[in-house]
């Protein structure tokens, strides 16, 4: 097939399956002629512009991506290849990739280059790291937040990784602080429907940021994140530090983080034999819902609540632990310890959720429920 360059305008061709003004061609059958820079093969990966002085035939062969053939005004046309995994893997921060192989459970990250060495972090299937050395058996790694040694034998390296990682990357909204706050509706009035760390992955729920509101899921509801405190890239499943293989994704220090999620919720309606944190919420509610967030179930009772941790004195008391107090023995509320002698709680139809001095009652017991 000729083509007449007194008729051509820009044109692009797709390959296999070839689109020439409107008509599709096998991409075996189709060929052209070059009459400057002379070309005799189009190979995969590789972008030409084809000048617009066409004569005899040239073959183009299926995989290239694009060829986009330019009008007789000489424009310089070219078509953009498409990003490579390689590209990506080293803009996530990656040089020396390495996966992680799991067919079931986890992978242990452990200090020193033995089967005994403290245990510093968690990897699952298909996870992400750093390889930083590799010694025999063992190979040094950073991945997330854990720097560690993990078995070479449960590690993919070189274009095996790199293959596993295609399949594997995700687009999500990375936290660029700690405590943002994942609302409703994309504005700042509306309610937080949670709060996460820095670092923390959301999965993309749309790609477009609109008015700058990136939309994200979070647990199966969708929410908003400000563009202001969180960066949409691509990602790949990292390592769990212990702390956040026990609590959560993000979680450092989890008393920490507990005190920052309740108090988030200060100024909402106290409701008596209420569950909801936004909505309404009594004593044992309010921590019994805090908690579950970390991994720890309660019973929606104030008074069977202590036999689910260790009581402590309450000068041992630390950020994250819980104050009861009632008449005598007898237990009818409970608070979250915050440090500094503040304890935030529902604490009454006319109050709602707030922060009161832990010791505005006599405390009947303080227990811990975290390491």
């Amino acid at each position: 097939m000729r083509v007449n360059k007194n008729r051509m305008s820009k044109v692009s061709i797709l390959l296999a399956g070839t689109v020439l003004a409107g008509t599709v061609f096998n991409a075996p059958e189709f060929t052209m002629a070059i009459e400057k820079n002379s070309v005799a093969n189009l190979t995969a990966g590789v972008t030409y512009v084809i000048n617009d002085e066409i004569i005899d035939s040239s073959l183009i062969t299926a995989g290239v991506t694009s060829v986009t053939i330019s009008s007789l005004n000489n424009d310089k046309v070219s078509s953009a290849a498409p990003e490579s995994i390689e590209d990506i893997v080293r803009r996530c921060g990656y040089t020396n990739l390495g996966m992680s192989v799991v067919e079931e459970g986890n992978l242990n990250i452990r200090e020193t280059p033995a089967t005994d060495g403290k245990i510093v972090g968690k990897m699952t299937n298909h996870n992400a790291c750093e390889i930083n050395s590799v010694e025999g058996e063992w190979t040094n790694i950073t991945s997330g937040e854990v720097t560690g040694y993990v078995m070479s034998s449960y590690l993919l390296t070189g274009d095996e990784a790199l293959q596993v990682a295609s399949d594997e990357f995700k687009r999500v909204a990375l936290s660029q602080t700690d405590g943002l706050r994942v609302r409703t509706e994309p504005n700042t009035e509306s309610k937080i429907l949670a709060v996460v760390a820095t670092g923390e992955a959301l999965t993309l729920a749309e790609e477009e940021i609109k008015d700058g509101w990136i939309c994200v899921d979070v647990d199966d509801q969708v929410g908003y994140v400000s563009s202001d405190f969180a960066t949409v890239t691509e990602y790949l499943n990292t390592a769990k530090t212990i702390t956040e293989f026990k609590y959560g994704s993000g979680v450092s220090d989890v008393r920490a983080a507990v005190v920052e999620y309740a108090t988030q919720f200060v100024g909402n309606r106290y409701v008596w034999g209420g569950t909801s944190l936004t909505n309404g919420v009594d004593c044992s509610g309010f921590t019994m819902q805090i908690f579950a967030k970390y991994g720890i179930s309660l019973p929606h009772s104030s008074k069977a609540q202590p036999s689910y941790g260790t009581k402590i004195d309450a000068s041992e008391a630390q950020p994250g632990d819980l104050f009861f107090y009632g008449s005598g023995k007898s237990i009818n509320h409970v608070a979250i310890y915050m440090g500094d002698g503040q304890i935030v709680h529902a604490s009454n139809k006319k109050d709602g959720i707030k922060i009161s001095n832990a010791f505005y009652r006599s405390p009947v017991c303080v227990v811990r429920y975290f390491d």
